[in-house]
């Protein structure tokens, strides 16, 4: 009798342990389950006026924009369009260099007397000839379009050449004429451009 007795108060022991089990284990899932999740819920989420925002970004997206700057490219006889890449004359930058540098000068007497150019002076057309300049005749998102504008160019004479680059994510095929050593044959192109109502930009490129 006092062995029967003893396995049952085992028995009773062991369910109520593992009833016991249970409810602690229920209660530390519904906490889990409550808790909030770590660098989820702190995610910023993106609300519908972003997504509008956004698409309409991309809509009125130009790949000409950068190359025009801030304000829209027009047509003006007096100065052409200026660009990111584009630059003042050549000619400003050896006049701006000769400027920084000192007064002083090794140069001998006689050849000065001899009306010999001045260190300054002779290093200026190398500073000139350190970059080309392109005509650039419209950057576009699909290369169709750039074909289009190369034969158009073509029936007025002028040899262009398409080439890919990637800008805001983006490949963007430009039209160029080009290069010219001088910044003036660039400008006499872009108004012969302009007579035949084709919109340019004049592009330096620094040599390699």
């Amino acid at each position: 009798m006092k062995a029967l007795r003893q396995r049952g108060g085992f028995v009773i022991g062991l369910v109520v342990g593992l009833l016991i089990g249970l409810a602690l284990a229920l209660a530390v899932a519904l906490y889990i389950t409550k808790a909030p999740i770590p660098f989820v819920n702190k995610v910023p989420q993106r609300t519908a006026e972003q997504d509008t925002a956004e698409a309409q970004r991309n809509r009125n997206w130009d790949p000409n924009a950068p190359l025009a700057g801030k304000a829209p490219l027009r047509p003006a006889p007096a100065a052409s369009a200026a660009t990111p890449e584009a630059a003042p004359p050549a000619s400003a930058e050896p006049a701006k260099s000769g400027a920084e540098r000192p007064a002083t000068s090794t140069r001998d007497p006689a050849a000065i007397l001899a009306g010999v150019p001045t260190a300054a002076k002779a290093s200026a057309p190398a500073a000139a000839q350190a970059f080309d300049f392109y005509v650039q005749a419209g950057a576009f998102t699909r290369g169709e379009d750039a074909e289009q504008q190369r034969a158009r160019l073509a029936l007025l004479g002028q040899i262009a050449a398409v080439s890919e680059r990637e800008q805001a994510g983006r490949i963007v095929y430009r039209v160029r004429i080009g290069p010219f050593d001088a910044r003036e044959q660039a400008d006499d192109l872009q108004g012969k451009l302009r007579e035949q109502s084709v919109e340019s930009q004049i592009v330096r490129v620094e040599r390699r």
